[in-house]
């Protein structure tokens, strides 16, 4: 997901071994003269595990592995890494590193120097085209296994060409709208028009981030217009602009500069939306699952969420839509221990896990059964990111798409300051996404 800014990559932990004290640490993955060869996309691992030879012996010496993590999960992962070191203790030394790292950006830190990268590493999954077309997957071992203990969407999202190349770790990585009851009724919240004036009589805020295609892509997709990638994997396809049917793409425009031209819309950063919250001047957003914990702390019995409602468009009440997705793990071809890599990741994303990760982080599984069990069919976020999904798309865009819809995504939520022809918005806006760029 394409989501948020990751911060970069710093050392934060130290490691300690199964058998003894913290140690001093080394590189943990090959360097480009180590004589190691990436993993073939689509090739079989058993293969590629031969030909590494004892570099991915899983009963022999000191092994040492890096996680990329954002920190706030770090105390959760520490948790799984010991269950691991546990787990196999007696077969190897485990050196297990945690470093800071976001999900939203992993292709990128990945492929811009994959022999240095983290042996093991969270990423979502519209990430997985690139990195597989690079080889910097290990494609995952024990497939069948995985892909009967998880969700069949989430399988199907980590996989290509009939390959799996990721573990499945959560099926929550979409949005929905949080709101407080106290403010508004179950009836306010299922038209934009009916939330906005009702937060309008109370004094508050709706907080949308709107410069992110992320979110801008909730205003078109069951609007008729079309976008989506291509068969290269790399470009794009868009006719948000068109002057054809029932909805052209000046009304989505339009439409959008009604809402935010409204006193209670505010277009702000995600980031932003739990101290709006706590500020007391914010009573609903489109937000995800990332922010549960923090926005129930604040409203307590007040908190609810639900799917995103509809919106007028062109004289219509149309659903807003949403990108749906999935996160996973990923295992770094070029990694020096490639087969304990894969075991830890197999570890980090078993039922056992999934459970722990929604219990401590309130993160969705993706396990099948983990998904089944009371708590997670219990929880308001999960259920609403659930709900909103029927009327998602999987996140699958070239990177020529996020600059033109955050520079329109500005325009609007300044209310087209210049007055602009709205056709000539739109124009610019599809042609920037249709346009050709490396992704």
């Amino acid at each position: 997901m394409e989501k948020r800014i990751m911060a970069g990559l710093l050392l934060t932990t130290v490691f300690c071994s199964a058998f003894i004290g913290c140690g001093n640490q080394q590189a943990a993955v090959g360097s480009e003269d180590d004589g190691m060869e990436a993993v073939v996309p689509g090739s079989d691992p058993s293969t590629e595990m031969a030909a590494m030879g004892n570099q991915g012996n899983t009963d022999s010496g000191v092994v040492q592995l890096t996680i990329w993590s954002e920190p706030d999960n770090f105390d959760t992962l520490n948790k799984m890494i010991d269950g691991f070191k546990q787990k196999y203790a007696g077969q190897a030394e485990f050196e297990i590193t945690l470093t800071e790292g976001s999900d939203a950006s992993t292709k990128d830190n990945l492929l811009g120097d994959i022999h240095n990268g983290a042996d093991i590493f969270p990423f979502a999954d519209d990430q997985l085209s690139a990195m597989v077309a690079a080889g910097a997957l290990y494609p995952v071992p024990n497939a069948d296994e995985v892909k009967s203990a998880n969700l069949e969407d989430a399988v199907a999202a980590a996989t290509i060409n009939d390959t799996l190349y990721a573990y499945p770790m959560t099926a929550d990585n979409g949005y929905f709208l949080y709101y407080d009851k106290s403010v508004l009724t179950e009836e306010d919240v299922q038209t934009m028009d009916g939330m906005l004036a009702a937060l309008g009589a109370a004094g508050k805020t709706l907080s949308m981030e709107l410069n992110s295609g992320w979110y801008l892509y909730s205003f078109f997709g069951n609007t008729g217009l079309e976008f989506g990638i291509n068969d290269d994997g790399v470009t794009n396809y868009c006719n948000w602009n068109s002057t054809e049917g029932d909805i052209k793409g000046v009304d989505v425009a339009q439409a959008i500069l009604n809402i935010t031209t409204n006193p209670a819309f505010v277009a702000q950063a995600d980031a932003n939306f739990v101290e709006q919250i706590k500020a007391g001047t914010v009573a609903a957003g489109i937000s995800g699952v990332w922010n549960d914990v923090s926005v129930r702390e604040v409203w307590g019995d007040n908190y609810r969420a639900v799917k995103l409602p509809t919106y007028t468009v062109a004289g219509q009440q149309v659903q807003m839509a949403s990108f749906k997705g999935y996160k996973m793990l990923g295992v770094n071809a070029y990694s020096k221990y490639p087969e304990w890599a894969a075991k830890l990741a197999d570890w980090l994303t078993n039922e056992e896990n999934q459970t722990l990760r929604f219990e401590e982080r309130g993160q969705g599984p993706s396990n099948i059964n983990a998904a089944a069990s009371d708590a997670v069919n219990q929880s308001p976020a999960i259920q609403a990111v659930l709900a909103q999904s029927e009327y998602g798309k999987l996140q699958r865009v070239g990177n020529a798409y996020w600059t033109p819809c955050s520079n329109f995504g500005n325009t609007m939520a300044a209310g087209n300051p210049t007055n602009q022809d709205l056709q000539e918005i739109m124009d610019t806006l599809a042609e920037g996404i249709s346009a050709s760029a490396a992704q």
